[in-house]
């Protein structure tokens, strides 16, 4: 009987071994793999698209909420600090990023600004004005123009592989592969517009103005670079003109932010509304459907066909 217990006890030992065994190696993988926190949605998506599947990316704005609107938890702020990478658009997207560095150990986390290098536009005075603490003094937006997220995605991998030099190759060969779709969807926004004569388009809020520069188009916004802002009467005046005399067709609005204007816009105009998504989040339904920057970016262009023309 003894003999028997003695065995059982055995291979209960092994058993709690293998299991300590299997423990040890997840949690040691666990602690090789780089941990990444993005701000917002486009942010997110770059990283994943340069890492793959050889690091743990996450977001701190949830899906279909406002970036403008976001402010950075206790809890967020904790995210930021245990992570090895905190991946943000700009000092101007993300008004609340300096407060944050300024209250965390950035030595323990590789910051990225993925704009840095890139000149922004400034804002006009309408699209800063009040007191608002979101009010951008210059345009944040750059993510939708491909050329630019091209330098982001560049500006990305650059300090990813500074503080994970083991995947330097893998991130290099991912980025570059991104890269090729990025060129791709450059081509196909200059081959639709090059020979437009039509060439203005009326938005929900100022948030493709680098696209519209990038590409030779005239944006006409109906709020400022926050979708907040409502344009005073005389400005909703002067775009139901403009609307009328450039005979525009379509009036853009984004699916996170109140139509409300617009459609007043175009009851005055008998213009019809479309959709461009400046891509400031994304649902859940979106991205669990397989959406993604590039899947946006091309919808925005069939959508853009509709006036630029």
């Amino acid at each position: 009987m003894k003999r028997i217990t003695k065995i059982i006890l055995g291979l209960a030992l092994i058993g709690v071994l293998a299991a300590c065994g299997k423990e040890s190696k997840e949690e040691q993988k666990e602690a090789d793999t780089l941990h990444i926190v993005t701000s917002f949605y486009p942010m997110y998506d770059f990283a994943k698209k340069i890492t793959g599947d050889e690091a743990d990316v996450t977001v701190l704005t949830e899906a279909g909420v406002e970036p403008h609107d976001y402010e950075p938890s206790a809890k967020d702020l904790a995210k930021i600090q245990n992570a090895d990478v905190f991946i943000y658009n700009s000092n101007e997207m993300e008004t609340w990023v300096r407060d944050v560095l300024a209250s965390i150990d950035t030595k323990k986390v590789k910051v990225i600004e993925a704009s840095q290098g890139i000149d922004l536009m400034e804002a006009t005075e309408e699209e800063h004005e009040g007191e608002d603490s979101h009010n951008h003094e210059l345009d944040p937006h750059v993510w939708l123009d491909p050329v630019l997220a091209k330098k982001e995605v560049e500006t990305i991998t650059k300090g990813l592989v500074e503080v994970d030099t083991p995947n330097k190759d893998v991130y290099e060969r991912q980025s570059k592969d991104f890269i090729k779709e990025l060129d791709k969807l450059n081509d196909a926004y200059v081959e639709a517009t090059k020979d437009a004569t039509q060439k203005t388009f009326v938005t929900q809020h100022t948030a493709f103005s680098y696209l519209a520069k990038q590409y030779g188009l005239t944006q006409v916004a109906i709020s400022g670079i926050s979708p907040d802002q409502e344009p005073t009467p005389k400005e909703l005046k002067n775009i139901e003109d403009l609307v009328k005399k450039d005979d525009i067709k379509v009036i853009y609005t984004e699916s996170s932010a109140s139509s409300k204007v617009a459609e007043t816009i175009t009851s005055a105009t008998g213009a019809t509304l479309s959709e461009l998504n400046p891509l400031e989040s994304l649902t859940k339904k979106e991205m669990d459907g397989g959406e993604d920057y590039l899947s946006v970016m091309y919808t925005n262009l069939d959508h853009l066909k509709l006036t630029i023309k």
